[in-house]
């Protein structure tokens, strides 16, 4: 059973604050300095909205597309192990490729690169497991959110205190951690998958 100290853990790992550090500041580069505070909180607010959403109403897709929760395991690995994948071998416009110019809306702060579908599959698998125990996975959520809204808000001093190659060091160590994690979620539901195999053979 996962505790909600591991599971916000988990979900920092996911939504991968200081990664997103360098990612945010491109995206902001040409809205004006007064702005950037006000346009963070808003998308950052946009993006746990739109978490929370997943938290109560991801099991039931899962059930009206007849998704397993070992099926919905197997690629939550897959796509936390390609995140992870990108953290510690980045490409020219990072994980997420490159964000367009101007305001950014939604898309691509809120979306993807704070709940992001590696964040909104973790969520899904979380409660779909243990339904019973959404208040801490709420819990587990909301700090790994605040977490995320310290590092924002505050990555303009972070990368000056840091220095670019602070940031990426921290992101490949992070992206080795998430690559442990999704080879276990992909082993779990694997496992869970040959099991269930063979009882229905079995009967």
């Amino acid at each position: 059973m996962i505790t909600i100290l591991s599971a916000t853990v988990l979900l920092i790992l996911v939504m991968d604050p200081l990664g997103n550090v360098p990612l945010f500041l491109v995206a902001l580069r040409d809205v004006a300095p007064d702005r950037h505070r006000r346009v963070v909180t808003r998308e950052l607010c946009i993006a746990l909205v739109v978490m929370v959403i997943f938290l109560f109403f991801g099991r039931h897709i899962l059930q009206l597309f007849q998704i397993s929760q070992h099926a919905l395991s197997i690629a939550g690995g897959i796509i936390l192990f390609l995140i992870a994948v990108r953290m510690i071998f980045p490409s020219t416009g990072g994980p997420f490729g490159d964000a367009p110019s101007g305001e950014p809306f939604i898309v691509p702060l809120a979306i993807p690169l704070v709940a992001g579908p590696s964040t909104l599959i973790t969520l899904t698998l979380l409660v779909s497991r243990e339904p019973d125990r959404w208040p801490g996975f709420l819990l587990a959520l909301i700090l790994a959110w605040l977490v995320s809204v310290v590092v924002l808000l505050a990555s303009n001093l972070l990368s000056r205190l840091l220095t670019e190659k602070g940031l990426i060091a921290l992101e490949r160590l992070m992206g080795m951690i998430l690559t442990a994690v999704a080879v276990q979620m992909l082993m779990t539901g694997v496992g869970e998958a040959i099991v269930q195999f063979r009882s229905a053979n079995q009967g």
